[in-house]
């Protein structure tokens, strides 16, 4: 069974051919203009789900198959993975020089109306055998799980944390997030806009620690044409691309005062004027900010200006490090490797126990961002289906690693901090491999007896 796109704006026509090609087992999906074929490749690309061959109609209300087919080539650009699906061509008698441009433009086959069903279904089944096989690549990433969300974690400090997002995500406050840097401070705030009545409208976000004074006005309120040199056309400013949605200021304390002052302006008028314009635009948009500073330090020693502080400070949350919540790690680090798994078309999912032991006695003064690095470093560099070691991480972290004071231990706490340390690395290897019991005992050297022994002595679930 293929799964094939149709697109045919002769509706008798399509539907008749709709069912014949479901009779032979086909998936089939039928539009009848470019547009629409295009938002239905974007969606399937999206599912990396791609169809097996398209069918075309050269004459179309909103352009022309080949129209379509540069829209479809141009998205792939931006996922390599995928190869363009073989494309038949049907045309009337007249377009017949139309077909052979389409033909050397790369399309693999054409069929002249009206189309017999004899005469289709082998030329279909020829096209088929003419799509080329995915690559190892393409096959993980059409198998890929999809990755939803960054997991919240079980810790007590990621269910205090995400009790706040519950409780401010529906409403309409003004919220600062606090957190050190790659703590996922972006990621709060997309939750609390999916939580939001705004989640059907934009989440627009800008990293404010990278935007001069001039740029930073710019994109924040936009320009018209000639309102200084190089405004060749206008310019639409983030605030009015972000209206009836969410507006997410990223390091909101590297703005200047002079920002800052336009900035209030803004939020209490809920109106801008773009650089070089007359008329004023009203805005509706909810703000959420992030610093990795406090705020507040800073409006007292007049750093940040206390009125913005307090028109923002409706709401505040605070993101823990990831050294604060360390019983979260397995998790993120499950969800890091089955993504870079994903992205870099891999099969690598076992850490040895060693390796899992360092990881937990590192710091992370990087938090998330940091993390998500180190995973894709030694998936990297681990050879396909095997095991991941302390080899590929990165010098600089295993002598930071080595060079801290293990914890001290006495003769009386020796044998629980062994039996923890096992418990741990149990636990860990457990999740490593779904809780397969059996790969389990193979990854710790130990029989399945003994495995069941010490799931009941550590009251592992």
């Amino acid at each position: 069974m293929a799964k094939l796109l149709v697109l045919e704006d002769d509706s008798t026509f399509s539907t008749i051919l709709k069912g014949f090609l479901k009779k032979h087992n086909h998936e089939v999906t039928v539009c009848d203009t470019v547009a629409k074929a295009t938002k239905l490749f974007e969606e399937a690309l999206d599912q990396r789900s791609l169809f097996d061959a398209l069918l075309l109609d050269y004459r179309l209300p909103d352009g022309t198959g080949m129209d379509f087919i540069k829209k479809a080539q141009q998205m792939l650009k931006e996922a390599p993975q995928f190869t363009f699906p073989p494309a038949m061509i049907m045309t009337s008698v007249n377009d017949i020089r139309t077909a052979v441009d389409a033909l050397r433009a790369g399309v693999q086959d054409y069929i002249t109306k009206p189309v017999h069903h004899e005469e289709l279904l082998p030329r279909l089944n020829d096209l088929l055998e003419k799509k080329p096989e995915p690559t190892h690549t393409q096959t993980v990433m059409r198998k890929a799980p999809e990755l939803v969300k960054l997991p919240q974690g079980k810790s007590e400090a990621a269910q205090k944390l995400y009790k706040y997002v519950e409780l401010v995500g529906p409403t309409d406050l003004s919220v600062i997030i606090q957190g050190e840097s790659g703590s996922g401070k972006e990621h709060i705030a997309r939750a609390i806009h999916d939580l939001s009545p705004r989640k059907d409208k934009p989440f627009v976000a800008i990293d404010c620690g990278a935007l001069s004074n001039e740029l930073a006005t710019s994109e924040f309120f936009g320009y018209k044409k000639g309102a200084f040199t190089g405004a060749v056309q206008d310019k639409v400013g983030q605030f009015e691309m972000a209206n009836g949605g969410t507006l997410f200021l990223d390091e909101i304390g590297n703005l200047s005062y002079e920002i800052q002052i336009k900035l209030l302006r803004v939020i209490q008028e809920r109106v801008l004027t773009p650089v070089g314009g007359l008329n004023p635009v009203k805005i509706d948009v909810r703000l959420i900010v992030a610093t990795n500073n406090d705020l507040l330090t800073g409006a007292q020693t007049g750093e940040f200006r206390e009125d913005l502080y307090h028109r923002l400070n409706e709401f505040k949350i605070y993101v823990p490090p990831l050294r604060e919540r360390i019983e979260d790690l397995n998790l993120f680090i499950a969800y890091f490797i089955e993504k870079t798994n994903y992205e870099l078309g891999k099969n690598v999912t076992h850490f040895s126990p060693e390796l899992m032991a360092m990881l937990y006695r590192y710091e992370w003064p990087g938090n998330l961002r940091e993390l998500g690095n180190v995973i894709k470093r030694l998936i990297l560099l681990t050879p396909e289906g095997q095991t991941a070691t302390v080899d590929a991480l990165p010098e600089d972290m295993r002598y930071s690693i080595l060079k801290s004071a293990p914890p001290k231990a006495n003769a009386a706490n020796l044998k629980k901090l062994q039996e923890e340390h096992e418990k741990e690395m149990i636990t860990n290897v457990l999740h490593q491999v779904r809780f397969n019991k059996s790969k389990a005992a193979r990854i710790l050297q130990i029989d399945r007896k003994t495995l069941y022994y010490k799931l009941e002595k550590y009251q592992i679930n």
